[in-house]
């Protein structure tokens, strides 16, 4: 399973940080939060493409837990594990930390991670998947695609690399990298996942997350962060703001 998943990896030592994307997205999103891991982490970091989406292989059926195994199966059984995770990653991180995978969490940071979703939002979800990939006769419409499943609309530039690598070019036409049936990652209810974790959890968003409210956040989690002006994508936003958050929970003992 291991060669399923594309991923980067970087520094050296213990313990090792897992940086779980978000839906739509790839390790890529991650970029802006690595010259702060070279001064501020002292151990190692791992960033993987979840299957069905960026560098990694298309290989439906998608789910949290089978993400989470996907993501074991990079990992060591005697890996002291750490977890930061965005939006879709939370439910991913959590359940890595159910230690149902051979794999030991010891915490998990996560933010911008939607608690629940409505009958509405499943509809549309699925009649998302169901259509297929969407072709594109210009890279450009394509990226601007990307750019916008990946929730980083007016974050990132067009000609930014983390957006060409959400694109595939074939006989002359473009299109996402994501698997449209990547979609379906619906699982159970955050407050479920939360109770079967065992690691220390922790909870943030960002004031201005038009997917994921303040109110929502501090019903699942009293004590959650908050980022003052921030939205769904804190760690392309201000990398620093959210690793001044999340060192300091990763790091305790």
């Amino acid at each position: 399973m291991a060669d399923l998943l594309y991923a980067e990896r970087g520094g050296s030592g213990a313990p090792l940080l897992v940086l779980l994307h978000g839906l739509g997205a790839s390790a890529a999103v991650w970029d802006g939060l690595l010259p702060i891991l070279a001064e501020r982490w002292s151990g190692r970091w791992i960033a993987p493409d979840f299957r069905g989406h960026g560098r990694s292989s298309h290989a439906a059926p998608y789910g949290y837990g089978r993400h989470a195994a996907d993501v074991a199966a990079l990992l060591d059984t005697d890996d002291d594990i750490v977890v930061l995770a965005h939006s879709m990653g939370g439910p991913v991180g959590l359940a890595l930390a159910t230690q149902w995978f051979g794999v030991r969490v010891r915490a998990v940071a996560a933010f911008a991670v939607k608690p629940d979703f409505n009958a509405e939002e499943v509809a549309g979800i699925r009649s998302v998947a169901a259509k297929g990939h969407r072709w594109f006769d210009t890279r450009a419409a394509a990226i601007e695609r990307q750019i916008a499943v990946a929730g980083l609309r007016g974050l990132i530039a067009p000609d930014d690399p983390r957006a060409a690598i959400g694109i595939v070019e074939d006989a002359g036409k473009f299109r996402i990298a994501m698997d449209p049936a990547a979609n379906l990652v619906l699982g159970p209810e955050l407050p479920e996942m939360l109770a079967a974790a065992r690691a220390a959890v922790y909870f943030s968003a960002g004031d201005r997350d038009p997917l994921v409210g303040v109110d929502a956040m501090h019903a699942v989690d009293p004590a959650a962060h908050v980022f003052p002006g921030l939205g769904h994508n804190v760690h392309v936003e201000d990398p620093l703001a959210l690793w001044n958050w999340a060192e300091p929970l990763l790091t305790a003992r």
